[in-house]
């Protein structure tokens, strides 16, 4: 697929998350123009541009079990939980926004790309809150000034695009489980750390019902539980290069 028609497919897939409602009604919309036979034959693009746009665009849809392997999977949640991405399963719903259901147990199945997915979904979910975040700052007028005039702010949107870039180049280089792993909890603790500064940099306005910036930092705060949180991927990471005693090449320079 070359640059045009990425560029195209990628407005397509934009307009549509922004125009149809979340959940049932946007997962026809988006297999009706073509998300799986997209993500059959060009898995990793499908998913970086899908998953990010979902969290760019703060919209949500059942792609995950389609990425997991199809049907509804039981899928790992952080703190020894399992839970399910289905609007009509029996259970208690983590967020009132996502239609994921807890279960009492499930089964072990390949994380891999799912976790590339969130990691992608989360890389978007920050970059949305960015956003918000350099529109207030550049918007605010305090003390005569301009808010992004202020080294503190700006250093705080400096270290969120710094975290967001380096987790989206971990997520890039992932190509096998360790690798999968590494690049969604870089991409967890990188959502974290944009909604930790965007918030500050937003100031109350941030904690109110009516600014977005609240629906994306709990977005990010549920996306990066499901198939390990970014602590608990750190540790399950480091228990394994102590048990090996050696770390793997993750990039070939």
């Amino acid at each position: 697929m070359d640059g045009p028609e990425l560029e195209l497919l990628t407005e397509t897939f934009r307009k549509t998350m922004t125009t149809t409602p979340s959940g049932a009604a946007l997962e026809e919309a988006l297999v009706g123009l073509g998300w799986r036979e997209l993500h059959a034959e060009y898995p990793v693009l499908a998913i970086r541009t899908v998953f990010g746009l979902l969290g760019e665009t703060g919209a949500h849809a059942s792609l995950l079990n389609d990425v997991t392997g199809g049907g509804t999977p039981a899928l790992p949640y952080a703190g020894g939980r399992w839970v399910v991405w289905s609007p009509s399963a029996p259970g208690t719903t983590l967020d009132p926004e996502l239609p994921l259901r807890t279960v009492p147990s499930g089964e072990p199945l390949p994380l891999a790309a799912g976790q590339r997915a969130l990691g992608w979904w989360l890389v978007g979910t920050g970059r949305a809150m960015l956003a918000l975040a350099r529109a207030h700052a550049l918007d605010r007028v305090q003390f005569g000034r301009p808010l992004a005039a202020f080294q503190a702010v700006r250093h705080r949107l400096a270290e969120t695009l710094v975290a967001l870039e380096g987790a989206e180049a971990t997520l890039t280089a992932a190509t096998d489980p360790f690798g999968s792993l590494l690049a969604k909890a870089a991409a967890g603790e990188a959502a974290l750390t944009a909604a930790r500064h965007c918030q500050q940099v937003l100031g109350g306005i941030g904690f109110t019902a009516e600014h977005p910036l609240h629906r994306h930092v709990r977005r990010a705060l549920v996306l990066d539980g499901l198939l390990g949180s970014a602590r608990e991927l750190t540790r399950e990471a480091g228990a394994r290069l102590r048990a090996e005693g050696a770390a793997p090449r993750l990039v070939h320079l």
